[in-house]
């Protein structure tokens, strides 16, 4: 009963983080806008949320390993409030840029903590199943932070103080905690030599995703308010393409199962660019077609990122799955901060629907390069991969969030298998062998 309780609070803890997470990113893009700032300005709030974020998952193991859990999570958790707030109070382009910078930092460190706990309960056995759901409420608790702002509003005190409310309550899970501190952080590795020699298509797709999934996550709203979405209009908005994003990954992650990943990245980086396009050349109103456009936009681009490290896993020899991702996770980071800026610039210089340019883009760029290695490398069979695994929104994935994958199993830091020890966890939670089997792949 105690791993029970153990394991749905560290949920209900992950699920407060993620909704103040999501409601706090678009808030700030909408009212940015009603408050005049310039689109460079706006963009580079994104960036800053991205640096801090990259930041956080660098440096916060360190400050872990110093004064522990509870204590580090108690830190992150009280600084992003008082970031929020700052937000409310301090109504100013360069104070907020600073305050989304340190909002990621805490945000990155409070999540991996929740993260690192999830980890310490799992075995081989329920890691699977914990982990996907840890994935379904991270994505649905985002997308609900997003449609509170159709309720809350824009203007005034509320909305920044329900996003307040619901990081500080998300360290109480942890804080009432009487189980033993797990084991220190996982810290992220860059490793290029590696990544680039594993799967070149793997690394030119993740700075991609991130340059496009940036400018999207961050100036998308801004382009519904320059379009005349009130905020409820833009919630829906986004809503819409986060729920179609985390419904595609599904069929076309099992798809890539079955055929060659990168056909599947060509198709929906084809598509993503072709959307793209189309609100480029039609720039519709606020009527039904732009919420149809960003559907199958969501459709399309957020299951790239995800095939993307399941490629790469195709490739990567036994036991380093976490240096492969956790390398993929840098360069998308990287992608992430520059993405806004650069947007955010042509959406100044030419109009606002400049942003599905920059998208388009990049996405033609994962499309043709998946292509061209397409006629350099073969596949792996398909006997020979590890499943697909759905992913949370990439802007949120930690280097915790890549040990927690059920594709690390056998994984240390330095690359070696290893065996994890057996945990206490509910028997509801156990896949049997033969749902949660993980294939190791061939070295290749």
């Amino acid at each position: 009963m105690a791993s029970v309780v153990k394991i749905y609070a560290l949920f209900i803890s992950s699920a407060l983080l993620m909704f103040g997470g999501g409601l706090q990113g678009l808030l700030l893009s909408v009212r940015g806008a009603e408050e005049g700032f310039s689109l460079p300005a706006l963009g580079l709030i994104g960036t800053g949320w991205s640096v801090g974020f990259v930041a956080g998952s660098i440096l916060v193991p360190m400050i872990v390993r110093k004064v522990g859990h509870i204590r580090a999570f108690s830190v992150m958790a009280a600084i992003g409030t008082v970031t929020i707030l700052l937000n409310l109070l301090w109504i100013n382009d360069v104070g907020w840029i600073v305050m989304r910078a340190l909002s990621g930092f805490c945000f990155a460190g409070a999540a991996m903590i929740v993260e690192s706990w999830l980890n310490e309960v799992s075995d081989n056995k329920s890691r699977g199943t914990i982990f996907s759901i840890y994935v379904t409420i991270n994505l649905g608790a985002s997308t609900l932070g997003q449609i509170a702002m159709s309720v809350t509003g824009t203007v005034g005190y509320l909305p920044f103080v329900i996003g307040a409310i619901s990081f500080i309550c998300a360290v109480l899970p942890t804080s009432l905690t009487s189980s033993p501190q797990p084991r220190p952080l996982a810290s992220a590795k860059l490793d290029l030599p590696l990544l680039i020699k594993t799967s070149p298509v793997a690394a030119v797709a993740a700075f991609c995703c991130g340059m496009a999934n940036g400018s999207f996550g961050t100036l998308a709203p801004v382009y519904g308010y320059e379009q005349g979405l009130d905020s409820s209009g833009i919630a829906l908005l986004f809503a819409i393409a986060a729920i179609s994003g985390a419904i595609g990954q599904i069929p076309f992650g099992r798809l890539s199962d079955r055929i060659d990943r990168r056909q599947v990245m060509i198709g929906l980086g084809l598509a993503a660019a072709f959307v793209g396009l189309l609100v480029v050349l039609l720039n519709p109103g606020e009527g039904w077609l732009m919420y149809v456009l960003f559907a199958f936009y969501g459709l399309a681009a957020n299951p790239l990122y995800p095939i993307a490290v399941a490629h790469a896993n195709d490739f990567a020899r036994e036991g380093n799955f976490a240096k492969i991702a956790g390398g993929m996770l840098l360069i998308l980071g990287l992608g992430l901060a520059i993405g806004p800026l650069i947007a955010s610039m042509l959406m100044s210089a030419i109009a606002p629907m400049a942003l599905f340019m920059v998208t388009a883009l990049f996405h033609v760029i994962v499309a043709i390069f998946a292509f061209l290695r397409m006629r350099v490398r073969k596949s792996v069979d398909a006997a020979d991969r590890a499943p697909f695994q759905p992913m949370a929104n990439d802007k949120q994935v930690t280097p915790e969030s890549v040990a927690m994958d059920p594709r690390a199993d056998g994984d240390d830091e330095d690359g070696e298998i290893i065996t994890r020890p057996e945990a206490a966890v509910p028997d509801e939670l156990i896949e049997t062998p033969e749902a949660g089997s993980h294939v190791q792949n061939r070295p290749v």
